[in-house]
């Protein structure tokens, strides 16, 4: 396919092309900018495009209906058809799909689907790049070193169906993740942020926050492992409740297999998780942090389903004033379950809190971790959703409300639905970028907890 061929012609003559009984197109433009830097010095930056089209098609039997994806980048014109056809043999030569339902219809048009895609380019990083060259003569005249990147995705994604849907979705995507080392590389510290466009993004007060803690990291104390009170700053709350959002399936619980299933059967929906008065909700329209407003399936699994393609998606509480609400489910995991049909969304957002900053609660602490971030987290036992993990990147000691020095990293052992149930105090909700899930998930805004008993199980060597 020509570079000049627009997308939504694709997605046409894709449809125009099918002999299947019911056939979703999907054509994503992706285009990204980048820089990276080490050593106060930028070393690489670049961009790119892309294009990615996906055809599915459905097949009518007299057991079911069964579906068949084939995806495939840079297609030709001359590959077009080709990609239709092996999606008819792939849905031909499968079986009835479990999880079929009637295509989404009835969704009015996107005004902008004939439109160009939108695109990035080195120019969002206009002001930001001039700021971050000053971040680095401050750090280098203060005997730190940065290093880093700075990435901006921008995907145009294009859905018809051959039931009549026309649907568009822009979606930017900015992360930056900094580094500030000491010479001798025995401290570090780490900083990162989610943005639409870097025009938030402030490198020198990141540089600035950075240098504070490389100056806490001057005094070493070590502590040996055990439960202690605990400030998770918003960065490492967001990795805990990805992964338990990724783990809140619908079916999976009524199915008796995880944290969220009932003892004897059924689902927790309506039970209390959270001692305080938390919600945990996914919003497309929440500022800031916009995602698709329809449901944009690849692939069949999990709580996803190609045959919800199109399907609206709006503000759902997950959990609200600290009981669960809701489980993410497909048309079909609903009909099974007999829970609400709510689709997976592509941001997450828990307040609720005091509005304390988190400088604000060092101070309000007699003893006790202060977290920069969480890495390497794995689940343990999806029954009670137990998850193991490190720290990373500074954990410091506070004392009578000051932070008084930087103690060895932990091997830490807990679960996000018991944390929330124990967490004695929320902060501020702010946005921010999950460290450890950032290459997946970004739009997300938390508070910082206060955990009067995290469990930090054994000492690591890790820095």
């Amino acid at each position: 396919m020509s570079a000049s061929t627009k997308p939504y012609e694709v997605v046409e003559r894709a449809l125009e092309l099918s002999r299947a009984d019911g056939c979703v197109v999907i054509a994503d433009e992706e285009s990204s900018a980048n820089l990276r830097w080490a050593g106060n010095a930028l070393t690489t930056n670049g961009v790119t495009r892309g294009r990615t089209l996906t055809v599915v098609a459905t097949v009518d039997g007299a057991r079911g209906t069964a579906s068949g994806v084939v995806s495939r980048s840079a297609v030709t014109a001359e590959e077009l058809e080709p990609l239709v056809r092996a999606a008819e043999a792939a849905a031909g030569a499968a079986g009835p799909a479990e999880d079929a339902q009637p295509l989404v219809a009835g969704v009015p048009e996107s005004p902008d689907f004939t439109d160009a895609p939108s695109e990035t380019s080195s120019a969002v990083f206009a002001e930001f790049a001039p700021a971050l060259g000053e971040a680095f003569g401050r750090a280098r005249a203060g005997g730190r070193e940065l290093y880093g990147f700075a990435s901006h995705e921008l995907t145009t994604t294009y859905v018809g169906t051959s039931t009549g849907l026309r649907l568009r979705h822009d979606q930017p995507n900015g992360t930056l993740e900094l580094n500030a080392k000491s010479p001798d590389r025995t401290r570090s510290a780490w900083a990162g942020r989610a943005t639409r466009d870097f025009g938030d993004v402030d490198p020198l007060g990141l540089d600035e926050e950075l240098a504070r803690r490389l100056g806490w990291a001057e005094r070493r104390i070590d502590l040996p492992a055990g439960r202690y009170e605990t400030l998770l700053p918003p960065t490492a709350v967001a990795d805990l409740l990805i992964y338990q959002q990724w783990s809140a399936s619908a079916r999976d619980a009524a199915e008796g297999r995880t944290v969220f299933s009932k003892p004897g059967g059924g689902t927790r929906v309506g039970d209390r998780l959270a001692a305080l008065p938390l919600t945990l909700r996914s919003d497309p329209a929440e500022p800031g942090l916009e995602s698709a407003p329809f449901v944009i399936a690849h692939a069949s699994g999990g709580d996803q389903s190609v045959f919800d393609n199109g399907l609206p998606v709006g503000r759902t509480d997950w959990i609200r004033e600290g009981r669960l609400e809701h489980l993410t489910a497909t048309r079909h995991s609903a009909g099974l379950t007999g829970l609400p049909v709510a689709p997976e969304a592509e941001n997450l957002i828990l307040e609720g809190g005091s509005g304390a900053s988190l400088d604000e609660m060092v101070a309000a602490t007699g003893r006790g971790l202060l977290l920069t971030c969480l890495w390497y987290i794995r689940e343990v036992d999806p029954a009670t959703l137990l998850l193991t993990g490190l720290t990373r990147d500074g954990v410091y000691l506070v004392e009578d409300g000051e932070v008084v020095g930087e103690v060895n990293n932990f091997r830490f052992n807990e679960s996000p639905v018991d944390l929330l149930s124990r967490a004695a105090e929320a902060g501020r909700t702010e946005r921010t970028l999950p460290r450890e899930w950032s290459d997946w998930f970004t739009r997300t805004a938390m508070p910082p907890l206060r955990v009067p008993d995290f469990n930090m199980s054994s000492v690591s060597p890790g820095v």
